[in-house]
């Protein structure tokens, strides 16, 4: 922001200065007297016309208009040009009379409709200059956002695909399987596909930003299902989902990295294990998604890991600082993590 504040008067004051300087070329050109007097009221145009200019910035940043679609914006940026133009004329006017400038020859009307044709150019070029250039750095901007969040999603889905091929999970599905085969033959088929669903999901996920959270979490009870296998009683699951939350669309696999995050840290290192809680509903304007689970944020640094970076990373890429996600201890013995999407 410094550094952008920086640049931005550097051609502010830079602008106005090669229009001053323009102003006296143009005098040289056509041999017209340049004295005290000339050279007092340029400098008074040249203040008039930085603070109004860095008014009507001001007033673009609080409203926004940056933000528009240019449709939008334009019809703003055309009232707020002639709104400036006028503030201009009438500061420079106030100015000059004032400071005794004033050559007396024209009225009050007359001087002010001659300064809002001789300077609304400057004003209007100004304008479309510092419009451009900042509709230009956002547009390369989101180009920029748009390859991170590639990136960043094809790495999740990399790392995600290579958690559920690690030996460790597939050894520990495919033994609770084969346990099952003989004493629960239909759990057992159930069972693989459950699994087979899971690493599909995975394998799909690579040109998807956001996928319906019906879907999401119909994975996330495939992979419970499979825990449930090997946990047995140690591992509990509670549902507390509002039915109009199934249509809204979250990134993929994100729900999964949180619950086997939950059962990573949480539950498999409590002896009598514990429970996970999957919790979505509507509040304000979010979708609101908390994965509570037994268990302490105890240092370990799994509240940093790669699963939680990756969240927040997602999450501010698609979505910007209108999603959020916060995890913390509850009650001594409880790992909340919240998510706070924005509704579509």
């Amino acid at each position: 922001m410094q550094k952008s504040s920086k640049y931005y008067w550097w051609f502010q004051i830079g602008g106005w200065l090669l229009l001053t300087l323009l102003q006296i070329l143009i005098n040289v050109l056509f041999g017209q007297q340049m004295n005290a007097h000339f050279f007092e009221q340029l400098s008074v145009t040249v203040f008039a016309g930085i603070l109004t200019t860095h008014m009507f910035r001001m007033y673009i940043h609080r409203a926004q208009w940056l933000m528009m679609p240019v449709e939008k914006a334009i019809p703003k940026f055309l009232i707020g040009i002639l709104i400036t133009c006028m503030l201009y004329s009438l500061i420079r006017i106030g100015m000059i009379q004032w400071m005794g400038l004033s050559s007396g020859k024209r009225t009050f009307k007359t001087r002010l409709l001659l300064i809002n044709l001789e300077n609304g150019f400057y004003i209007i070029s100004w304008t479309v200059i510092y419009y451009f250039y900042h509709y230009i750095d956002k547009s390369r901007k989101q180009e920029l956002d748009t390859l991170k969040l590639e990136a960043l999603v094809k790495e999740l889905e990399l790392k995600t695909i290579k958690s559920h091929i690690n030996p460790h999970f597939i050894f520990n599905a495919l033994n609770s399987i084969r346990a099952l085969i003989d004493e629960n033959p239909v759990r057992a088929r159930t069972a693989i596909t459950e699994l087979s669903n899971i690493l599909r999901s995975s394998m799909q996920t690579e040109k998807q930003e956001t996928v319906l959270f019906e879907k999401e979490l119909n994975i996330v009870k495939d992979y419970l299902a499979l825990e449930y296998i090997r946990f047995e009683d140690r591992l509990r699951v509670q549902y507390d989902i509002a039915d109009d939350t199934l249509s809204q669309p979250i990134p993929p696999m994100m729900l999964q990295t949180l619950v086997e995050n939950a059962i990573k840290h949480g539950i498999s290192k409590q002896l009598s294990g514990g429970t996970v809680t999957i919790i979505s509903g509507l509040k304000e304007h979010y979708h609101e998604l908390v994965i509570r689970n037994t268990g302490r944020l105890n240092g370990s640094g799994n509240e940093d890991g790669f699963g939680l970076m990756s969240t927040r990373n997602r999450l501010q890429l698609l979505f910007g600082d209108q999603a959020n996600f916060d995890i913390r201890e509850v009650n001594g013995n409880t790992v909340e993590a919240t998510l706070h999407i924005p509704l579509t």
